[in-house]
């Protein structure tokens, strides 16, 4: 698993970042995929959660991630969010793609294969985040959404913000087609900022790294406080999972976050 220095120097967090290697599952699975609706078989699944669990030091009961749409929308979990039944649980974060916390002991993760995943950490309130940031989401604004949603609702001052944004697809390699390009253009986008053509092929590439760390910095966190790990899943497909390269049939990354428990 990796960690981001900034985000790891704190002691009142931990986090996590997976890679493919340590699990159980074969195929386009190998070995570590911890992907509850990725297709794999479901006792590799669990086996997996397990070994995250035991690494991580908590319960898999306790670590919850989302069923995503490749929306923006942004759930909290409560302490009454711990009181309901496994099943009400599940329902209520289906459909989430950024999930909040301010409850020690509750990990929340969300799964990706190229789609950008970003960890926030609120030091002041001593809140926590995750969002899955794939190109629908990043139109939606979903990284801005969750950074104005931590803001609103537990008074967290957004200069004190760490961000972490995680192993996805780069630029060089997320080719996309001219209705993706509208897509970001009429979400208001500064193309200039985001986006480059190949100039042998003509095809439009668009960076989703700078899209995203662009966002946190509207929504007011300093750029000092934004971490990038600058791996591409697509060009280290060995060492990451990656949709494009493996197929839709394949292994998630999860990247987690927790408040821990005093």
């Amino acid at each position: 698993m990796l960690q981001f220095p900034g985000l790891g120097g704190d002691c009142n967090i931990s986090h996590f970042i997976t890679t493919r290697y340590g699990g159980v599952s074969t195929g386009n699975y190998a070995s570590f995929n911890p992907g509850a609706y990725s297709g794999d078989d479901s006792i590799c699944i669990r086996t997996n959660r397990e070994i995250l669990s035991d690494a991580i030091g908590i319960s898999s009961e306790k670590i919850f991630t989302p069923f995503q749409v490749h929306g923006a929308e942004v759930r909290a979990l409560t302490s009454s969010f711990l009181s309901l039944t496994t099943a009400e649980q599940e329902k209520y974060i289906y459909g989430a793609d950024a999930l909040v916390t301010d409850i020690p002991g509750v990990c929340i993760a969300v799964a990706t294969a190229d789609c950008v995943p970003v960890l926030l950490y609120a030091p002041d309130k001593k809140v926590v985040a995750v969002v899955h940031a794939g190109w629908r989401g990043t139109v939606q604004y979903i990284v801005e959404k969750t950074v104005r949603f931590i803001v609103g609702r537990y008074k967290a001052n957004p200069a004190l913000i760490q961000a972490g944004i995680g192993p996805s697809i780069c630029k060089d390699a997320f080719e996309v087609g001219e209705e993706v390009v509208e897509a970001f253009r009429n979400a208001g986008m500064d193309l200039s900022l985001i986006m480059e053509r190949d100039e042998t092929t003509g095809k439009a590439h668009i960076d989703l790294w700078e899209a995203n760390r662009n966002q946190l910095l509207v929504a007011g966190v300093l750029s000092g406080n934004v971490e990038m790990a600058g791996i591409c899943t697509y060009s280290q497909c060995d060492d990451f999972f990656s949709a494009r390269r493996l197929g839709i049939n394949s292994g998630r990354i999860l990247s987690g976050i927790v408040i821990l428990e005093n």
